[in-house]
């Protein structure tokens, strides 16, 4: 009984000592490229706080921002337009799942999330549009939508992969009408690091 005990104390300090800690807090920022759905090429941004619910598992609040050229649909024209968002901004809440023991700084994850995409005014770039005076000036919806990533951290760094799934939104002229509608979904690829929430590894 001793010596079990005692293996059990054992094993309980390696793991606080190797893993990352439950309860600490931690502050990331990533970066990268986003590719909207059907073509098109952006950038993002994320700031993220968490919390260690557990030594392989985090939850956080992820802020976000997109900024998409992108496909946009004129429900009178046949052709698609390019259309460029200047900015997309986006507050998720976010679950991430370790696969690491602790006995290594190498740490593979998966992740969601769900949050509230606020969709900035729409601009069209075609020179030889003949339209109507206000469709330059498109306003978008807000959305709710679903977020899945993977990734790996080395350390403090953090490479990831992450896809937004936001809904379409109805592209509306000054007078309140429907014209059209823009392809809101991405891919992203993020590059960064994180500060404070323990190590995966001791030193």
């Amino acid at each position: 009984m001793k010596k079990t005990l005692i293996t059990l104390v054992a094993f309980l300090m390696i793991q606080s000592v190797f893993a990352q800690q439950s309860g600490r807090f931690r502050m990331g920022m990533d970066l990268g490229p986003a590719i909207p759905k059907g073509g098109g090429i952006g950038v993002l941004l994320n700031l993220e706080p968490k919390i260690n619910v557990s030594d392989n598992m985090n939850v956080g609040v992820r802020f976000g921002a997109a900024g998409l050229a992108k496909d946009v649909t004129y429900y009178d024209i046949t052709e698609d337009y390019e259309g460029e968002v200047s900015a997309n901004f986006s507050v998720a809440g976010t679950f991430d799942y370790y696969f690491n023991n602790g006995g290594s700084n190498f740490a593979p994850f998966i992740g969601a999330g769900i949050g509230y995409y606020g969709l900035s005014s729409v601009e069209i770039n075609s020179d030889d549009f003949d339209g109507p005076d206000n469709f330059e000036d498109l306003e978008a919806s807000f959305k709710w939508a679903p977020m899945v990533r993977a990734g790996i951290e080395l350390g403090k760094f953090r490479m990831g992969a992450e896809y937004n799934f936001v809904g379409p939104s109805d592209l509306q002229n000054s007078n309140g009408e429907v014209i059209g509608e823009a392809i809101n979904q991405y891919f992203g690829f993020t590059f960064g690091f994180y500060v404070g929430g323990g190590r995966w590894r001791g030193l």
